[in-house]
């Protein structure tokens, strides 16, 4: 299935092993992960990943009772489905969820379609999930945090900074929603530095990432900080 308004990923799509390699550094600490379970349990209940990707998360919800992957790209979710644990991979895009009314308990979206910023408004998507929510269900999206930390440092000198704000337009379009913003500081960490660079230049335009990898030349991580923006149905 197509959908007119998806845009394929800079950075998934491109590479997607190498994007595995990313996802692999992400949060090793467990803060962020942590912090997911506190905000919204999912033990017991049935989990949509919307937006995910190969799937790499999609095994780290095992103890949910059902777990749903909602994928737009194609090319993306035989990958998804080859992951361990049995999860529910479908075509669909956040304004065309494939799914029932109130049918799931928890929904995650991980740097997925929900980056509100002065060119685009996602309340079509949060309408569809408020749809496929039951009473009492949470909306949690994982977003980046344009202020603090090293990873933010690079979105400020990278072009993307337009796109994702420099300011505070997502925290106050979520606080428009009814919805709490938890920022969480943790960190990538690579096991070598020849994946750092890679990582860096999947995710940036070559000037940004070797200033960067210049300024620190023994360097196999970098602080990264999340912005967690939680609605509740």
């Amino acid at each position: 299935m197509e959908f007119a308004d998806f845009v394929p990923s800079g950075n998934q799509a491109v590479d997607p092993q190498l994007y595995e390699i990313e996802n692999q550094a992400i949060d090793r600490d467990g803060i962020m992960w942590n912090r997911l379970q506190r905000l919204a349990r999912w033990r017991g209940k049935t989990l949509l990943d919307l937006g995910c990707g190969s799937g790499y998360w999609l095994p780290k919800y095992h103890d949910a009772a059902e777990v749903i992957g909602v994928e737009p790209d194609a090319s993306l979710i035989g990958l998804a489905r080859s992951r361990p644990g049995g999860a529910t991979v479908l075509s669909g895009s956040a304004e065309q969820l494939p799914l029932k009314d109130a049918s799931v308990d928890v929904v995650h979206a991980r740097f997925a379609y929900f980056f509100p910023h002065p060119g685009f408004d996602p309340s079509a998507g949060l309408a569809e999930v408020r749809r496929v929510l039951r009473t009492g269900g949470s909306l949690i999206v994982i977003d980046n945090d344009t202020q603090n930390g090293e990873f933010a440092e690079l979105l400020r000198n990278s072009p993307w900074a337009e796109q994702q704000g420099q300011d505070t337009y997502a925290i106050d379009w979520w606080q428009r929603q009814g919805a709490t913003t938890h920022p969480v500081m943790s960190s990538w960490q690579f096991d070598s530095r020849a994946d750092l660079e890679a990582v860096l230049r999947l995710e940036f335009p070559a000037d940004v990432a070797d200033e960067w990898l210049t300024a620190h030349p023994d360097r196999t991580h970098l602080s990264y900080g999340y912005l967690l923006h939680h609605w509740r149905k």
